[in-house]
C-alpha cells in the first residue's frame, strides 16, 4: 500500500520557518517533520510513498534526490495553489485500490494495521483517524457559587473528537470526488453519502501547524520523549 503525503501548502503559521523552508521541511529532532512522518508507516511496514509537492517544491525534490533507503519514493507536482482536495486528487494515478492519505505535519502513534482492519471492516469509503480535542487553553472547574476550585491546563475534552488525519481510502472515491478543498467540501459530501467512517485513537498526536508547536516538540525531545514513536518514544 501507497501513502499519500500532503507536502504542497505554504504553512505561513510556520514562519519564520516557511520563509525559506517549505512547512514539510521544518526540523523536528535533527530531521524534516515530512521524513518523521514518513519513518512512522515505515516502521510499521509501509514504505512507499507518494509526496504531493507544490510551493518550494525543488527543497522537497533536493532533498530525495540520490538518497539511499530502503523506501520508494514518488514525487508528483500538483501546483502551487491547488488545495487538499486537489493535491490528493492530483496524485490517482499512483496509487492502488486501498492507500493511505496524511498530512505532512502531524506526528502520532496509531497502530496502522488496526486502523486499515477498521477500514475494511466497514465497507466505507473513507476511514479518518480522529483524536480527542485538547484545548488550547486552560479551564476553571468552579463551583455553584462561582469560587473556583480547580484550574485544568489545557485538559483533553473527550466529548469533541478531531480529525487528525491518518486517512484509508478506496481508490473508488475518486468516482465521487467533488471540491477543491479536502476538509470543507470533499469529507462532507462525502460523509453526507454514509462513505466517511472514524477511527479512535486515545493516543498521541500533535500538529506542527505554528513555530510555537515546533518549539514544543523539541521541548519534549529534550526530556527524553518521542510519544508519537510505538517502541516507547526514547532517544
Amino acid at each position: 500500500m501507497k501513502t499519500i503525503i500532503l507536502c504542497g501548502g505554504k504553512g505561513t503559521r510556520a514562519y519564520p520557518f516557511t520563509e525559506y523552508l517549505p512547512k514539510p521541511m521544518v526540523p523536528v529532532d535533527g530531521s524534516p517533520i515530512l521524513v518523521q512522518v514518513m519513518r512512522l508507516y515505515v516502521a510499521q511496514g509501509y514504505p512507499s510513498f507518494v509526496l504531493s509537492v507544490g510551493h518550494k517544491k525543488g527543497v522537497i525534490v533536493d532533498y530525495f534526490e540520490g538518497k539511499s533507503r530502503d523506501w520508494q519514493v514518488e514525487i508528483v507536482d500538483t501546483g502551487d495553489e491547488t488545495d487538499t482536495g486537489g493535491r490528493i486528487l492530483g496524485c490517482r494515478d499512483s496509487v492502488g485500490d486501498t492507500f493511505f492519505a496524511t498530512y505532512a505535519d502531524g506526528l502520532c502513534d496509531v497502530d496502522l494495521k488496526q486502523l486499515l482492519a477498521f477500514h475494511r471492516s466497514h465497507g466505507g469509503l473513507v476511514t479518518i483517524t480522529s483524536v480527542p480535542l485538547i484545548s488550547q487553553y486552560g479551564t476553571l472547574v468552579t463551583d455553584e457559587r462561582g469560587c473556583v476550585r480547580q484550574f485544568r491546563e489545557k485538559p483533553v475534552m473527550r466529548e469533541h473528537w478531531i480529525n487528525a488525519g491518518f486517512f484509508v481510502f478506496e481508490k473508488r472515491v475518486f468516482q465521487n470526488w467533488q471540491g477543491a478543498n479536502l476538509e470543507r467540501d470533499v469529507l462532507p459530501r462525502l460523509a453526507e453519502a454514509g462513505q466517511v467512517f472514524a477511527y479512535r485513537h486515545d493516543g498521541f498526536f500533535k500538529s506542527m501547524d505554528s513555530y510555537k508547536d515546533q518549539q514544543e516538540f523539541e521541548a519534549l525531545i529534550a526530556r527524553g520523549q518521542r510519544p508519537w514513536r510505538r517502541d516507547g518514544g526514547s532517544a
